[in-house]
């Protein structure tokens, strides 16, 4: 079953940001937006979660009630408040099995006191623990280390073989050659 459709679509601000665009995503399905700086693949992906941009050209299908995980690349700020990995964890529904030791050793720590790349996992996390039918990831590598880095692919595969379909942008050719089913490319718009 596809839970998300695109034919020929075109989004951004105020003038279309990439060429049009065709794919599909069913479950279990992981699928990679790629391109380089400025493409419009987070404006893309934005329009894909319902926040942001707008259509200009193309259509879009969802499934009927699905429902949608999405992670920004932008970590909200954090600090100065008290709130730590387990209450983050608690807030969002995730359960802290299986992450990895590194991370699961600092979740009584409030998140303004644990690195970049320890709140940007832990956020990757969160989302990918989501009750969602469809994920939504905008470069979940961002800020992590080789340690981090290593554990995407096989998060990402567990997740998927849980009938989730996942959507994702990133740059690390090695993550979408690792666990991607599809790769589309997002081309920017002549100026």
């Amino acid at each position: 079953m596809k839970l998300l459709e695109v034919q020929q679509l075109a989004t951004g601000w105020q003038r279309p940001a990439h060429r049009p665009v065709s794919f599909a995503v069913k479950r279990g399905e992981i699928l990679a937006l790629a391109g380089s700086n400025g493409a419009g693949k987070s404006t893309l992906l934005s329009v894909l979660a319902g926040c942001g941009a707008q259509v200009f050209s193309g259509h879009l299908q969802r499934a009927p009630a699905i429902r949608v995980g999405f992670q920004s690349q932008y970590l909200p700020p954090v600090e100065g408040v008290p709130l730590s990995g387990v209450e983050l964890l608690a807030l969002t529904g995730a359960s802290p099995d299986g992450l990895p030791p590194w991370l699961a050793a600092s979740l009584d720590r409030r998140l303004d006191k644990l690195s970049g790349g320890q709140r940007q996992f832990l956020v990757f996390w969160s989302i990918l623990q989501a009750d969602a039918d469809l994920l939504l990831l905008d470069e979940p590598g961002n800020h992590l280390d080789k340690a981090g880095l290593a554990i995407l692919p096989s998060a990402l595969r567990a997740r998927a073989g849980q009938n989730v379909g996942i959507i994702l942008v990133s740059h690390d050719t090695m993550l979408t050659e690792d666990c991607c089913d599809q790769l589309v490319n997002v081309e920017p718009c002549d100026d």
